[in-house]
């Protein structure tokens, strides 16, 4: 039961607050492990069971989405919307260091590709389609892991993913014919039929020590 009355007055459980805020168990562990840095709300037992008013949970939630909207980078409205820019470009628009930043939502999903003479792809976006991803922007999203709930960490996060193979496959067939490893994120994306972004963590991954431990 994840929504129950008591006293007349809504409560919810651990698996009803996250399915009332969208947010995943985990992290809902996360804000009551940490509700002093949160702000979340305090849970009282009711017949053996943990429980938290609706009221509560609603007011902590609306004053966690203002706190995280608070911590956006400052977008950058110069400029003619109209402007067909870079990843680079398109990285500095929304306040970011590295192009490395930019979300999914908007990396997987460019106005126009060019595809350069070395085989890799140059993506490009208008300058109103980045800022309309920078306004539909909440927050930071939480990793939700609660830290001690976890189990072994993996040496990176496709130690186990089947398509690690090919990824290997392909860099050592680049090393044995000397071919230069630019552009084989396309290459294994257009192989594997994924995007390039997870092309390239796939390589990323493949190139990463086997024996690589927590630090």
């Amino acid at each position: 039961m994840a929504r129950h009355v008591i006293d007349g007055r809504p409560t919810l459980d651990r698996a009803g607050v996250a399915a009332h805020t969208g947010a995943a168990y985990s992290t809902v562990n996360h804000w009551h492990r940490h509700r002093a840095r949160f702000g979340f709300p305090e849970g009282f037992q009711h017949d053996g069971r943990e429980w938290f008013w609706l009221d509560d949970i609603e007011a902590f939630h609306a004053a966690h989405q203002v706190a995280k909207r608070a911590e956006l980078t400052r977008v950058d409205r110069r400029g003619d919307s109209d402007d067909l820019i870079g990843s680079g470009a398109a990285a500095r628009v929304l306040g970011y260091g590295s192009y490395r930043n930019l979300p999914d939502t908007l990396y997987d999903h460019p106005d126009r590709v060019e595809t350069l003479p070395d085989g890799r792809v140059r993506r490009l976006w208008f300058r109103h389609t980045v800022w309309a991803v920078a306004d539909a922007r909440t927050g930071r999203q939480s990793t939700g892991r609660t830290p001690g709930t976890t189990g072994a960490r993996k040496p990176h996060p496709y130690a186990d993913d089947p398509r690690l193979p090919a990824a290997i496959a392909l860099l050592a067939e680049a090393d044995r014919t000397g071919r230069d490893r630019r552009g084989l994120g396309v290459a294994l994306a257009q192989q594997l039929g994924i995007t390039e972004r997870t092309a390239q963590r796939l390589l990323a991954a493949a190139c990463a020590p086997s024996d690589a431990s927590p630090r």
